[in-house]
């Protein structure tokens, strides 16, 4: 996956950690457990046309965390490119 930049973005991490740098989208959602206004983070990425052509053929997306705990995520689509 490649990063991209997120609308919106409101800071970029990783960046002094020696990784790349990640834009990041800081906003508040409705989350069906821990309620209205609950802080988030939001990140955007695009899949090379090998992954591309993966998850069209029915691959899974894997999301990887670094590290022992597991912080709840969302994960889903964004709006396509106008």
């Amino acid at each position: 996956m490649l990063i991209a930049r997120i609308e919106g973005c409101t800071h970029v991490i990783g960046k002094s950690q020696g990784y790349l740098g990640l834009p990041v989208r800081r906003e508040m959602i409705d989350c069906a457990v821990n309620g209205p206004g609950t802080p988030s983070m939001t990140t955007a990425w695009h899949p090379t046309p090998d992954e591309l052509a993966a998850l069209n053929a029915g691959a899974a997306v894997h999301v990887q965390l670094l590290g022992e705990m597991h912080p709840p995520i969302i994960v889903g689509v964004g709006k396509p490119p106008l």
